[in-house]
Formats: C-alpha cells, structure tokens, sequence
C-alpha cells in the first residue's frame, strides 16, 4: 500500500488545539484579562497528560488481569516501564504548577468570577484516574460533594470506573499468586506448626524492636496473619507476605523487576501527594480562606483529600516491618536457586 504523505500539523490536528481556547473575559464587552489564556492552557495541558496517564494505567491493568504474568517476562518489564512512564508525567503535573504560579492573585480576580461554578475538581479525568489507581468511593474525603458539581454523563464514567477492575486490585491478586511462602518443602521435611520463614523472621524483627515500638509485634500479626476486612484493607494478608519478601530479597535476579513495581507504586502515591500539596499552597496564596469557584471549602478540601487519598499507603507501610539485612534470615539452597540466574 502507497504511504500517504503525513502533514505535521494537521497529523497533530493542531487546528483543533490552537482554536480551543476561549477566555471568557475576550467575549465582546468585557475588559480581557491577560491570565485567563494561560489559565486554560495549562489546565488543557494537565487534561491531556491525564488522558496519557489513564492510556499507560489501562493498558497495565489489562496486562496484569490475564490469567497468569510471568514476573520474568516482557510483560512485567511494560508494567514496570509504563508506570514509570507515570511517575514522569507525574513530575511533570507537579512543576507545572511554577508556570501556574507567575500569575499572582490579583491578576487571578481579573477574571476568576467568570468561571463559577466551574473548578478544576470538576476534572472527571483525575477521578477516573484516583479510581483506575485503586482509590475506593468509601475511602474518599468528601463523599458527598466529590461528583455534586459534575454532569450525569461524567458521573457515569467515574463510576463505571469505579466498579471495574483497578491497579490496585490486581496488584494484590498478583502478590497473592507468588509462590514463595506458600508452602515449606523449600525448607525440608520438618514437621512446622508454623512455616519456618516466619518463626525466624518473627522472631528476629521483635527483638529489633525498641520499648516504645513492642506494640508493633501486634501489628506484625494483624498484617500478615489476621482476617482480610475489605472496608479495612486492600490488601490481603499473603499479599503483604509477598511484598514484605520481595522488599526484603530484591538483591535476587527474580525479585529485581517485583521490587522495581513496588517502589513505583509507592513513588506515584508521593507524586500525588506532592501535587496536591502543590495545589494546596498555592490555592491558600490565590484565594486565601475563600470557597473555591466550585463551592468547595477551598484549601481545606484540598488537605483533606491529600491525607486520605493514598492509594498504595498499605505497601508504604510495610517498610515499618523491615530489619537490618545482617540479620535476614538464610533461605535454603532450593529456594535461593529459583530466585538466582538459572544456566
């Protein structure tokens, strides 16, 4: 087939974009107002990269849902390299916030009346991607007004999203699949009351602990040994089992890509935060105490939903439980080869 000829602008449909930009302060009889156009531009811009993150999170749940993921495999090595694709759009939705940050209040209330009720947290994108991520309607702050400001076709797509399968969600049932500490034969033919990983690890990790810390030693039980209780925790307990040895034993050849997933979870958990905080300071230096346009409560919405809104909190978590290297416990020979380069 003859290759058609590709025209860089109309390839990027670079008339669409470049016409989509309509201040409302330029409409006919008002006094424009400079700030407005690079108000919209930098909202389209984090609009589109959300669209980007939502593309890389699709296509990572969908991997991860097939019925079995070798973690040896290209497959993983998308996982890993599309989120870290995130984690950098991510930091990239954070620095924009210094472009955002050269207009200054008073060239905000130039034209910040114009926009009610429209607000940023009107964003049906963002929430799609809180939802696709993990984060669970029950667990949000704000239940209530989180889509009171939206149309009835964006709040069907979020809760759509919401009722399919998330990052999180597959996260667990691939640590929950991990074999490892499923059984003892690696450990030889003892008669165990208690798997043989465990007995020693339990044991070695409260001794590490200080006096003010014992109570830690109940805590270790209740994560890796107690009841799943789904409005508690997203987690189960062998999920946390098999992220707590992956943390432990990254240094094997096969535990090097599962650590590598683990750690970027947690880092895009930072940069939300981090963008959030972004918003936040730079939301009380616009607006001060004042209800944002979308009649929120302003920064204080915004700091309630950066404390509650940590999706992978469970896996940061684990690092409470971690201990001096020295004093890992010996895998046996059996289980070190598996986890080792094969020849």
């Amino acid at each position: 087939m003859e290759h058609k000829p590709v025209y860089y602008s109309e390839y990027l449909e670079l008339d669409k974009i470049l016409n989509a930009q309509h201040p409302v302060s330029f409409e006919n009889g008002k006094e424009p107002a400079h700030d407005e156009m690079l108000f919209i531009i930098i909202h389209q811009a984090y609009e589109l990269w959300f669209k980007q993150i939502l593309f890389e999170v699709n296509t990572v749940i969908e991997t991860m849902n097939k019925p079995s993921l070798n973690d040896n495999s290209n497959d993983l090595q998308s996982v890993v390299h599309r989120l870290q694709r995130v984690v950098t759009i991510l930091k990239v939705l954070v620095k924009q916030v210094d472009i955002l940050e050269t207009m200054t209040p008073m060239d905000f209330l130039d034209f910040r009346d114009m926009l009610r009720p429209a607000s940023g947290f009107q964003s049906w994108q963002f929430k799609i991607i809180e939802a696709k991520l993990g984060l669970k309607f029950e667990n949000r702050h704000g239940m209530d007004y989180y889509t009171s400001q939206l149309k009835e076709k964006d709040i069907e797509v979020i809760k759509s999203a919401e009722s399919g399968p998330s990052l999180l969600m597959m996260i667990n049932t691939w640590l929950e699949r991990m074999p490892f500490l499923k059984t003892t034969a690696d450990w030889g033919n003892g008669d165990f009351s208690q798997h043989p990983f465990w007995a020693d690890y339990e044991k070695t990790y409260t001794e590490s602990l200080s006096a003010g810390e014992k109570n830690n030693t109940n805590y270790f039980n209740q994560i890796f040994f107690g009841t799943t209780n789904e409005t508690e925790r997203a987690l189960s307990p062998e999920a946390c089992q098999s992220a707590l040895f992956i943390m432990l034993y990254r240094g094997y050849p096969l535990l090097e890509l599962p650590y590598q997933l683990l750690e970027i979870l947690i880092e895009i958990d930072n940069q939300m935060g981090s963008w959030r905080y972004r918003h936040i300071n730079m939301v009380k230096r616009m607006i001060g105490t004042r209800v944002g346009t979308g009649g929120s409560t302003g920064a204080g919405y915004l700091q309630g939903a950066m404390e509650k809104h940590y999706i992978f909190r469970e896996l940061t978590q684990l690092n409470s439980f971690l201990i001096d290297r020295r004093k890992l416990p010996a895998l046996p020979k059996a289980l070190s080869d598996k986890l080792g380069y094969q020849f």
